[in-house]
C-alpha cells in the first residue's frame, strides 16, 4: 500500500512538473472566442476564433458552428445566411446599414480645390480628434439600401454633421427596424464641435420610411439613452444614464409601455452592462457587476399591473459571465471567463441551475498549464468600509516561501475589476512568473452599490488612495510576502495611481509601473477630446478658482504637485495616437523622472492608442514590463 501511495505522490510530482507556467508568448497562442449568434433553426452556435498572427502581425479569424448541446464545431467560410439577419427589413425588402459620408469641410483643400497638396485641418470647435482618430469632416450615418442593390445608399441623415452609429465604439447595436418595419430607430448624440465634447447627450430617433420625418424618442432625458431593442411583445426598450457629462453613471433599463416609460431597475442597487429578453416577453436577463465578479441577472416586466418588479440574481461564483448569446429551451447561452482562462461559451439551465461548456478552444492548452490561485479576500477600510481584495498567488504556491507582491491599480476609474481575462493586464502571466498580484475593489467600482462607485468622482486622489494602501498593507502582512519587494502597476486611472503613489506611499514600494497614466490634471483638461470626463471627474476646469471641488483636484490631487517626493524607479509607458490620456501626459512624468535623477524608462508605442493592440508590440509590452519588475524589483 505504502509503494503504492508513493508511487502516485511520484507521479503526481511529475505531472506537476511538466506543466509549463503561463508566459507571453503562451498567453499570446491562445484563441480568443466571441460568439456571433445562434442559427436561425436554434440547433447550432456561430462563433469566431480570432488567433494571433506573430509573424504577420495581426489577428486571425475562422468561423465555426456547433450544436448548442455541444459536440464537434464545423468551420464554415461563409456564416451570415445562417443567422436571422437584423439587418432586414421585416418585409425583406430593405437592408438597414451605415456608411461614412463627408459632411463638413475641415481639410485645407476642402476650402481651397486648387491647393489638393496641402496637409492642414482647420477647426472651429472641439472634437477635432476623437481616441485615435482626428476628425477629417467624415461621420457615420445610418440609411438603407435595396436588399437586391447594395450600391443604392438611402442617408436617413443626410447633411448632418451628427454620427450613428457613434463614435469611437458604437456599432450595429446602435440602429434597429422597428417590428413593422415602418421605422428606423437610432442612436446620436446631435451636438457638434465643443457641444459634442462636453455631453454625454445621446438619444434615440425615429426615422419614418413614409414621411422621411425625424422624431426624438428621448428628448428628457439628459444623459445617455442606449441599446436600443424591441421585447417580442413590440415594446422598445432601451438603456439609460440620467446625468450629462457623466459617463459611469448608474445604468437603468427602461420599457416604453403604452406611452409609459417604466425602468425596470430603478429600485436595483447596481448599473445595468447589457440584456435581453425572454422569450415569452415577461423577463429581461442582464449582465451586471456584483462582488468583483459580472453576473447574469433577470427582472420581471409586469407592465402597468401593481406586481412588484423584482431583479434577481441567477448565477454566482468566482467567473465573469460576459455575453448572452441566446437561449436553447430552458438554457441560456453565454460568455464566460475567469482569471485563469480565457472566454469560452457555455450554456447555464435556468431551472436546473446548471452549467455545461460547449467550446473548449482551449482546453488543451490549459492542461498543460499550471494555474495561479484566485482568492477573496474583505480588508477594512479606513473609513471602516469593506472591501473586497482579489488576491492572485503564483501556480504551485508554497506559504512557506516569501514572494514579491504587485498591487494592479485598475483603471476607468469606474470600471469593474472582475473575473476578466486580459490579453495585456493578464493576472495570470504576473503570477506565473512569481508575483502575488494584489487587486482592490477600491472606492470607484461598480458592483458594490451605486455610491461605491460614484465616491471617486471628485475624490481621486482622497479616499482611493486610502483604499489602495489598506489593501496593499494588509497582503503585505502575510508571512509569505516579502515587504521590502513591493511594486504597484496600472493604466489610465490605474497610472495616475501609480503616479500619484508614487508621491505619497512613504517607502512602501520599490517599484512602479504607470501605463497611458495621467499625471497633470490641468494639460489633461486641455488636451483630452471628451471634456465632458475631465469636467464631472476633477469637477470642473481649472481656472474657476472660485469652484472648491476642481481647486482640490488640480492642487491637492494632481500628481505633479507631489514629484518632489518621488524617489523609486518608475516605468512609463505611453501610446502615440492616445487622444483620451494624451502623449504629453508619459512626457512629462518621465521627464520628471529624469531630471530629478529617478530610475526610469519611458517605452513609447507610435501606432497605439489607449491600447496595445498589434500582436508584436503586445509582446514587447509583456516582455519589458516583467524585464523592468526584474531589474528593479
Amino acid at each position: 500500500m505504502k509503494k503504492i501511495l508513493l508511487l502516485t505522490l511520484s507521479i503526481m510530482g511529475l505531472t506537476a512538473s511538466a506543466q509549463q507556467h503561463m508566459t507571453p508568448e503562451l498567453l499570446w497562442k491562445l484563441g480568443r472566442v466571441s460568439a456571433l449568434g445562434i442559427t436561425k433553426d436554434g440547433k447550432n452556435i456561430v462563433y469566431k476564433v480570432a488567433t494571433p498572427n506573430i509573424e504577420e502581425n495581426k489577428l486571425d479569424s475562422k468561423f465555426y458552428t456547433l450544436p448548442v448541446n455541444g459536440g464537434t464545431a464545423t468551420e464554415v467560410k461563409e456564416y451570415k445566411e445562417l443567422l436571422n439577419d437584423k439587418s432586414l427589413s421585416p418585409d425583406g425588402r430593405l437592408l438597414l446599414t451605415s456608411k461614412e459620408i463627408k459632411v463638413n469641410k475641415i481639410e485645407g483643400k476642402d476650402f481651397y480645390p486648387e491647393l489638393q497638396k496641402s496637409n492642414v485641418q482647420i477647426y472651429n470647435g472641439l472634437d477635432y480628434r476623437h481616441w485615435d482618430t482626428w476628425n477629417t469632416g467624415v461621420h457615420n450615418h445610418v440609411g438603407f439600401t435595396l436588399a437586391d442593390n447594395k450600391d443604392n445608399f438611402t442617408d436617413i441623415m443626410a447633411g448632418e454633421p451628427y454620427d450613428s452609429p457613434q463614435k469611437p465604439f458604437g456599432g450595429e447595436e446602435d440602429y434597429i427596424w422597428s417590428p413593422d418595419g415602418k421605422s428606423i430607430i437610432y442612436v446620436s448624440k446631435k451636438k457638434a464641435g465643443t457641444a459634442y465634447a462636453t455631453s454625454t447627450n445621446t438619444d434615440l430617433y425615429e426615422y419614418n420610411l413614409a414621411t422621411k420625418a425625424t422624431t426624438n424618442l428621448t428628448p428628457k432625458n439628459l444623459g445617455y439613452d442606449t441599446q436600443p431593442v424591441y421585447s417580442p411583445n413590440g415594446d422598445l426598450t432601451w438603456l439609460q444614464m440620467k446625468h450629462d457629462g457623466y459617463e459611469a453613471d448608474k445604468n437603468d433599463i427602461i420599457v416604453r409601455f403604452k406611452g409609459t416609460d417604466i425602468n425596470l431597475t430603478a429600485g436595483w442597487d447596481g448599473t445595468v452592462d447589457s440584456f435581453t429578453w425572454s422569450k415569452d416577453g415577461k423577463k429581461v436577463y442582464f449582465l451586471a457587476a456584483t462582488d468583483g465578479t459580472k453576473q447574469l441577472f433577470e427582472v420581471n416586466f409586469p407592465g402597468l399591473t401593481r406586481i412588484a418588479i423584482t431583479v434577481k440574481q441567477l448565477t454566482d461564483g468566482i467567473f465573469d459571465v460576459n455575453d448572452i448569446i441566446g437561449f436553447n429551451g430552458d438554457k441560456i447561452i453565454v460568455g464566460r471567463t475567469d482569471m485563469n482562462h480565457a472566454t469560452e461559451i457555455y450554456s447555464y439551465d435556468l431551472s436546473k441551475k446548471k452549467w455545461s461548456q460547449i467550446t473548449k478552444v482551449n482546453d488543451a492548452a490549459y492542461a498543460g498549464i499550471a494555474l495561479s490561485k484566485t482568492e477573496k479576500r474583505y480588508v477594512t477600510t479606513t473609513d471602516g468600509k469593506k472591501m473586497l481584495v482579489w488576491v492572485i498567488l503564483p501556480p504551485n504556491f508554497n506559504p512557506k516561501k516569501k514572494y514579491p507582491a504587485l498591487l494592479y491599480c485598475q483603471g476607468g476609474p469606474q470600471s469593474a475589476l472582475s473575473q476578466f481575462y486580459s490579453f495585456r493586464w493578464n493576472f495570470q502571466v504576473m503570477a506565473a512568473q512569481d508575483y502575488i498580484i494584489v487587486a482592490p475593489n477600491r472606492r470607484g467600482m461598480p458592483g458594490h452599490g451605486v455610491k461605491w462607485n460614484e465616491d471617486i468622482s471628485k475624490d481621486w486622489g482622497g479616499q482611493v488612495m486610502n483604499d489602495y494602501l489598506s489593501a496593499i498593507d494588509d497582503v503585505a502582512k502575510e508571512s509569505y510576502v516579502d515587504k521590502t519587494r513591493l511594486g504597484a502597476v496600472g493604466a489610465s486611472y490605474g497610472g495616475y495611481s501609480v503616479f500619484y503613489l508614487a508621491g505619497i506611499h512613504n517607502n512602501r514600494f520599490k517599484t512602479f509601473i504607470s501605463h497611458c497614466g495621467v499625471f497633470n490634471l490641468e494639460s489633461m483638461y486641455g488636451t483630452t477630446e471628451e471634456v465632458f470626463f475631465t469636467n464631472w471627474d476633477s469637477g470642473g476646469p481649472y481656472w474657476e478658482k472660485d469652484n472648491a471641488a476642481a481647486q482640490k483636484t488640480y492642487t491637492e490631487f494632481n500628481p505633479i504637485s507631489k514629484v518632489g517626493n518621488w524617489n523609486t524607479p518608475i516605468m512609463v509607458i505611453q501610446g502615440g495616437i492616445d487622444f483620451r490620456v494624451p502623449i504629453g501626459q508619459g512626457q512629462e512624468a518621465f521627464q520628471a523622472a529624469q531630471l530629478r535623477g529617478i530610475n526610469s524608462r519611458f517605452m513609447y508605442f507610435p501606432e497605439e492608442n489607449h491600447w496595445v493592440i498589434k500582436p508584436q508590440n503586445a509582446l514587447v509590452w509583456q516582455r519589458e514590463f516583467f524585464k523592468w519588475l526584474k531589474e528593479t524589483l
